[in-house]
């Protein structure tokens, strides 16, 4: 029975939430499962967001800490409002609550449809190396970047496809209207370096009633593997 709940970001599975996990041993019961599409459920369909909110609210009977990373973020948030006072605390990194104009968001889902086309394409190789180019994962430090490309390739062109058509961001409904009524602790991660999402955050922030916002000095995108201890002292807290 979990009271910690992690949830990686696309392209990524569980595993990567191993260090974190190991040193909050002591405190958590954690459980870091790997979503639709990715990992051990690379074949698992549908990868949706209503199939990712009955995960989680079949995965403990007690009241548990809810955090997702990037991808993961926005599954944990779309599933916090219908888990009601099974989530007690919620910790998003380097997330977002979708797209509020209904036109970028529409344009999102075209070019998240075009990306998953060219994942089936590629290869999971080739889209691998594609993917850890953009900048938004620019300077992460090569051990820290070595392995999290060992743990990218253990998915599925397949799977990845199917995760990206069913949880991208062009595809989940906006949430920005609804943040004022979200009614728990809400701790708000990003790195220093992450300005798109250090932007997100501060207006996520102004409109959820208990919002904190944690930026890890040198981080990017990823600073649950760039910078573990500043999230496992966020998650201890």
């Amino acid at each position: 029975m979990a009271d910690l709940v992690l949830l990686h970001g696309f392209t990524q599975t569980g595993r990567s939430w191993q260090p974190i996990g190991h040193a909050l041993a002591g405190r958590y019961r954690a459980a870091a499962p790997d979503l639709p599409g990715h990992g051990a459920f690379a074949e698992r369909r549908p990868a949706t967001f209503p199939a990712c909110d009955a995960y989680l609210r079949a995965v403990s009977d007690e009241p548990y800490v809810l955090c997702g990373y990037s991808m993961g973020g926005r599954v944990a948030l779309h599933a916090a409002f219908g888990l009601g006072d099974r989530v007690r605390r919620l910790v998003l990194i380097g997330a977002s609550p979708g797209i509020a104009d209904g036109a970028e968001r529409s344009a999102r889902a075209a070019s998240d449809a075009a990306l998953a086309d060219r994942i089936e394409a590629i290869g999971i190789e080739a889209f691998a190396a594609e993917w850890e180019a953009q900048p938004l994962l620019a300077g992460m430090p090569r051990g820290v970047a070595e392995l999290a490309g060992e743990d990218r390739r253990r998915n599925t062109a397949a799977g990845l496809a199917a995760a990206l058509r069913g949880l991208g961001t062009g595809v989940m409904p906006s949430l920005w209207e609804r943040l004022p009524d979200l009614d728990l602790r809400v701790d708000l991660v990003v790195g220093e370096r992450d300005e798109k999402f250090r932007a997100i955050a501060e207006k996520m922030a102004y409109a959820l009633p208990h919002a904190t916002v944690t930026v890890v000095p040198g981080a990017g995108h990823a600073p649950h593997l760039e910078a573990p201890d500043a999230v496992v002292e966020v998650l201890a807290g």
